[in-house]
């Protein structure tokens, strides 16, 4: 049986003919990688429920040739070093993972190759989920999946569908189990297929990309014939690079 080829693997390898193509593997590009405080990544949001500023998760930013890129993690650790080193890089942990995604939204930034590839801030998350919520209403569903508790897509989601059409998972487990705008937040690892059979549209973090969990729940939405859409600057680059659909209405450069 041949072994799957999972989705960062793949996204590596035509990086790398990008970077051959722009003769840029000739050049020693230096990455600067940090993380950024809930300041920096998303500013000052009038809610105060996002994962980022309760200390869940943290936002890296790799620096390369002048151009921003960024990825949501749960493992932040700053570098610096050449675009080869990350290249080279084990995609094997959350640290890696983060750390490859942020310099390849930062190399196609470079390139125009995609836009938006730095994280809204202030009042625009808001903004971002209530075009989000718009957008899924406007696609026919009657149904919507979140695979990822962001607290203002959420909320948008059940203001325009009604808390009985949306379903939600989670891997916190502080959030498993509560209710949260009148939805019981359920298991990302044991029920995710539930949710994917039931809903007519699946929303997915880009988190699920640095944290190792995308290429299933991409293969379940497959085998049930769902359309998937991943949202968030974390996913841009790869979305672009694999043809997937991506959406984030209120990302900056």
């Amino acid at each position: 049986m041949k072994e799957q080829v999972l989705i960062l693997d793949k996204c590596r390898a035509k990086l790398l003919d990008i970077i051959a193509e722009h003769n840029l593997s000739q050049i020693e590009i230096q990455v600067l990688a940090r993380a950024l405080t809930p300041e920096e990544a998303i500013g000052v949001p009038g809610r105060r429920d996002f994962p980022i500023i309760e200390g869940k998760e943290r936002m890296i930013e790799a620096l390369v040739l002048g151009s921003r890129g960024q990825a949501f993690t749960d493992t932040a650790s700053e570098f610096i070093g050449r675009i080869s080193d990350v290249l080279n890089l084990p995609l094997d942990s959350n640290r890696n993972r983060a750390l490859f995604i942020a310099t390849l939204n930062a190399v196609l930034k470079h390139l125009n190759v995609v836009e938006g590839t730095v994280h809204c801030k202030d009042e625009d998350p808001e903004i971002c989920a209530v075009e989000i919520a718009s957008f899924a209403r406007n696609s026919g569903a009657r149904k919507v999946g979140l695979i990822g508790l962001n607290p203002a897509i959420a909320e948008a989601l059940v203001n325009e569908f009604g808390s009985e059409s949306v379903k939600i998972t989670d891997l916190n487990r502080q959030n498993i189990g509560k209710r949260k705008f009148d939805v019981e937040i359920q298991n990302g690892k044991t029920d995710a297929e539930d949710i994917i059979k039931s809903s007519d549209i699946i929303l997915i973090t880009g988190t699920t990309l640095s944290n190792d969990t995308f290429d299933d729940l991409h293969n379940l939405a497959i085998k049930a014939g769902k359309r998937i859409v991943i949202y968030g600057v974390t996913s841009v680059g790869i979305c672009k690079l694999m043809n997937l659909e991506h959406i984030c209405p209120c990302a900056g450069d």
